[in-house]
C-alpha cells in the first residue's frame, strides 16, 4: 500500500502515523509539505519527502473574509504542481488535512485514487472559541470570516471519499449531514515517549528541584487567551501569595498561535501583557521555553499538579501527553476536555473562568496528594487502553485499507 500524505507542515498530524506504517507494516509513505527536509535528505524515517513552493497568496486587496480561501487555492495548486512533476509517484490512497485545501485538485491528477481528509475544526461565530471569552471579544468581521473559512472544509467534505476527526467533539462540529462520512479515530499517543519517567532526583534542564518544593505546571505551544494562559497565571499568583513552597513551571513559547490577542495587548506579547496586569514574584515562576518531547515527558512526570485550559477549540496534544505520563491534572470544564477527563476519575474539572476555585483545587491536591493519587494512573490507563498509538494505529490502518478499496464516486 502506498499512501500519499498531504499537509502544509511536517510531521504535523501524519508524520508519526506514516513512520509507523512504514516501520511496522512495510507500507510505502510519501509526504508532501511546504516544510523542506534537511538539505540533501530525500527520506525521513523511511518516508519519501516532496516539497511544494507557493507562488502567491492572499493580499491586502483581497477581502478579509476571503483571504483564507485565496491562500488555500495557492496551496492546492502548489501541491498539484509538485506532484505533477513526479509522475513516478502513483499512490493507492491520499490522506490530507482539510482546511488548507491542499488535496482539492488531486482528483484531477489521480482520478481513481480515494481521498481521506482529516477534519480538525469547523468554524462558527457562536457557541465556539469566538464568543467564549467576552473579555477578549472578536471584531464583527471575524464572525463573518468564520463562515467563509469553512469553504475549503465544505468542498473537502463533499469531494472526499471519506474522512476522520480525532475526537467526537470535533467531528460533531461538522454539519450533521456529513457525520456518517467522517469516522472518529484519535491520532494516537506514542507511549514509548509519553510515559511516567523516574522522578528522583527531580531534575529538569540540569536544574535540581528540592524535594520539599511543590511543582505546578502549565504547557502550551503559545501563550494566549484561547489556552487560558492568563487564567492560569492569576490562579498561580493567588497560590504564590498564600504559600512559599510552590514552583510554577511554564513550558512553551511567548507567541500567539490562535486568536486575536494582539488586538488587546497594546503592542506587548500576551505574556508581557499578562505579567503587567498584577504584581508577580517572578522568582517563583520558571519559563522554560519550548521543551523537546523527552524533557516535556519528564516535566509531566515530575509535576504535582498539571493545569490544562482551553476554550471550545481543537484539543491540545499536551493534555493527552500529560495523561499518558500519569500527571494529576486540573482542567477546564469545556467541551473538548470532557471527552478526555472525567471529573474525580482521570482528573479534576473546574470552570474556565473561576480563578479562585481553580486555585483551591490545585491547593487541595498539593495539601492532600494521597486523596488524589488515583487520578494520574487512571488517566494513564485511559491513554494506554484507548488513545495510544498501539490502539489507534491498527484502527487507522484498517480504515485506510478499507477506504483504499472504494472506487471514487466524485
Amino acid at each position: 500500500m502506498h499512501v500519499l500524505f498531504v499537509h502544509q507542515n511536517f510531521p504535523a498530524q501524519f508524520g508519526h502515523i506514516a513512520a509507523q506504517l512504514v516501520k511496522r507494516d512495510g507500507w510505502r509513505a510519501t509526504f508532501v509539505s511546504q516544510t523542506a527536509p534537511i538539505a540533501g535528505q530525500t527520506q525521513t524515517a523511511g518516508i519519501d519527502r516532496v516539497t511544494y513552493t507557493l507562488k502567491g497568496g492572499a493580499k491586502e486587496q483581497n477581502h478579509y473574509c476571503s483571504r483564507t480561501f485565496e491562500n488555500a487555492i495557492w496551496h492546492s495548486h502548489a501541491v498539484f504542481e509538485a506532484l505533477a512533476a513526479r509522475p513516478d509517484l502513483q499512490p493507492d490512497l491520499i490522506v490530507g488535512h482539510s482546511g488548507f485545501g491542499s488535496t482539492l485538485f488531486l482528483s484531477e491528477l489521480y482520478p481513481n485514487v480515494p481521498i481521506i481528509n482529516y477534519f480538525e475544526y469547523f468554524y462558527a461565530p457562536r457557541d465556539s472559541d469566538m464568543d467564549f471569552r467576552n473579555d477578549f471579544p472578536s471584531i464583527p468581521l471575524d464572525s463573518l470570516r468564520a463562515m467563509a473559512r469553512n469553504a475549503t472544509l465544505l468542498l473537502d467534505l463533499n469531494h472526499c471519499t471519506a474522512g476522520y476527526s480525532p475526537t467526537t467533539w470535533q467531528r460533531n462540529r461538522l454539519p450533521k449531514q456529513y457525520h456518517d462520512k467522517v469516522e472518529v479515530i484519535f491520532d494516537g499517543v506514542d507511549t514509548n515517549i509519553w510515559k511516567p519517567m523516574p522522578t528522583m532526583p527531580r531534575v529538569l534542564q540540569n536544574r535540581l528541584i528540592p524535594e520539599t518544593t511543590k511543582i505546578v505546571t502549565y504547557a502550551t505551544r503559545g501563550m494566549e487567551s484561547m489556552r487560558g494562559f492568563d487564567i492560569f497565571m492569576k490562579a498561580a499568583n493567588r497560590i504564590s501569595k498564600r504559600r512559599k513552597d510552590v514552583l510554577f513551571i511554564i513550558a512553551g513559547q511567548d507567541r500567539i498561535c490562535y486568536g486575536g490577542d494582539a488586538r488587546h495587548t497594546g503592542g506587548k506579547t500576551f505574556k508581557e501583557w499578562v505579567l503587567a496586569q498584577e504584581p508577580y514574584d517572578l522568582g517563583r515562576f520558571w519559563f522554560t521555553g519550548l521543551l523537546p518531547p523527552t524533557d516535556l515527558a519528564n516535566l509531566f512526570s515530575l509535576t504535582d499538579v498539571h493545569v490544562y485550559l482551553t476554550v471550545p477549540f481543537v484539543l491540545s496534544w499536551s493534555l493527552v501527553n500529560a495523561m499518558a505520563c500519569e500527571a494529576t491534572i486540573v482542567a477546564s470544564d469545556t467541551g473538548p476536555v470532557r471527552e478526555m477527563i472525567t471529573d474525580s476519575e482521570t482528573g479534576l474539572m473546574c470552570d474556565f473562568f473561576d480563578v479562585e476555585a481553580m486555585a483551591d483545587k490545585i491547593e487541595a491536591v498539593l495539601d492532600r496528594p494521597s486523596d488524589y493519587a488515583h487520578l494520574g494512573p487512571n488517566a494513564g490507563q485511559k491513554v494506554r487502553d484507548h488513545l495510544s498509538l498501539d490502539v489507534c494505529l491498527p484502527k487507522l490502518k484498517d480504515y485506510y485499507s478499507q477506504v483504499a478499496g472504494r472506487p471514487r464516486t466524485t
